[in-house]
């Protein structure tokens, strides 16, 4: 597909998240074993045929460009287009600290829309785990002549004061639009969104000349009856990450083979950064029931109902159960863990007790030693 151009926003983070996004965006998240929460959206832009895709970060994004590399993975590593990553060295800035929306964000790369080869684009969070049939989206949007399509579930996937929701007259066009409302209504928007460059470019410079810096308040809100702006209605599996809990909720989720096979479409795959780790060892008296182990593991005690990263090592006679245990974790022996979300390079200490809730898991932050 060599008219559509992909439009990635990578920059926002999400302080509900607490420990998890302290040393990262929300888009570099790890997610279920081997993934980024970037890894979703960026793999249903490259399984539509996108060959070019831009990302929009602001601050953090180190860890971002760490796991992204060239975009070799995702197959845009390119002479001419491909993979580029724009931070804000076109930002002036409103009063200092990260965009204020994503209109600022795109009047930040301007310059970058402008110079866009394709006729249509777009626009999408890297921050949410959906397996989108992007090539269907675009069709319909083609077949509609929509001015703006917007995709929506039928699925209420985070809290009200967070999302975004939208009515439908019987035309097939949306006439509301609520921004975080106190309760949900209507479908739930994903804020993706596919338009042509002239209209992105028009609406960029509307808003950068009137001081508008969201897309859904100050330019779908105010355009409801003048323009044609039709829904995708995606009924798949959609996780988005309000807080700790939420994220734990969503990784447990995976564990469901209903939603892998949702999530994890063999016909359109997920592709995240090949790290090529050894088959993961068990050892013979250890025990893994009902979890998701990545490779390069290393597992002498006993797993079940979890998710463990690459490079996980629990050691004998160590428990780990109902939790989240990112890349480089050690478990040593005698430990026991329920309810915990370890991130990346946590060490338990022999004989630890951790223990958190469903409602209320225990999270650890990066290179902690407990």
């Amino acid at each position: 597909m060599n008219d559509l151009h992909g439009i990635l926003f990578a920059y926002r983070s999400n302080t509900n998240l607490g420990e998890l996004t302290r040393p990262r965006n929300t888009c570099s998240l790890p997610f279920g074993g081997r993934y980024r929460l970037v890894d979703f959206m960026l793999s249903n832009y490259i399984n539509a045929g996108i060959t070019d895709v831009g990302i929009i970060v602001h601050e953090s994004y180190q860890s971002l460009l760490d796991h992204l590399g060239s975009g070799k993975d995702w197959e845009l590593s390119r002479k001419h287009g491909g993979l580029r990553i724009l931070p804000p060295f076109g930002y002036e800035g409103k009063g200092g600290g990260e965009y204020r929306g994503n209109m600022e964000a795109l009047s930040g790369v301007y310059s970058y829309l402008q110079n866009i080869r394709q006729e249509y684009v777009i626009l999408g969070w890297g921050d949410v785990a959906v397996n989108l049939p992007v090539s269907e989206i675009y069709q319909q949007h083609l077949d509609t002549g929509a001015d703006i399509t917007m995709v929506c579930t039928t699925h209420y996937c985070s809290t009200p004061g967070n999302c975004e929701y939208v009515t439908i007259s019987d035309n097939g066009q949306v006439n509301d639009l609520s921004i975080h409302p106190a309760t949900a209504s209507g479908l739930e928007s994903l804020e993706l969104y596919i338009m042509s460059k002239q209209l992105l470019l028009d609406i960029v410079e509307y808003c950068t000349t009137h001081n508008i810096y969201n897309f859904s308040r100050g330019v779908l809100q105010p355009r409801l009856h003048t323009m044609k702006i039709i829904p995708y209605i995606h009924k798949g599996y959609v996780a988005r990450f309000p807080s700790v809990s939420g994220y734990f909720n969503d990784s447990m989720d995976l564990l469901d083979e209903k939603v892998r096979d949702d999530l994890f479409n063999p016909d359109r795959p997920i592709r995240t950064k090949d790290q090529s780790n050894p088959s993961t060892y068990y050892g013979p008296n250890s025990v893994s029931k009902n979890s998701l182990v990545a490779d390069g593991c290393f597992i002498e005690g006993e797993v079940e109902n979890s998710i463990l990263s690459r490079g996980v090592i629990v050691e004998k006679g160590a428990k780990v159960s109902n939790s989240v245990l990112m890349q480089g974790t050690v478990i040593k022996a005698g430990a026991s863990l329920s309810y915990v979300i370890a991130d990346k390079n946590v060490k338990v200490n022999e004989g630890r007790m951790l223990m958190g809730h469903s409602t209320y898991p225990l999270a650890i932050a990066k290179n902690s030693i407990v």
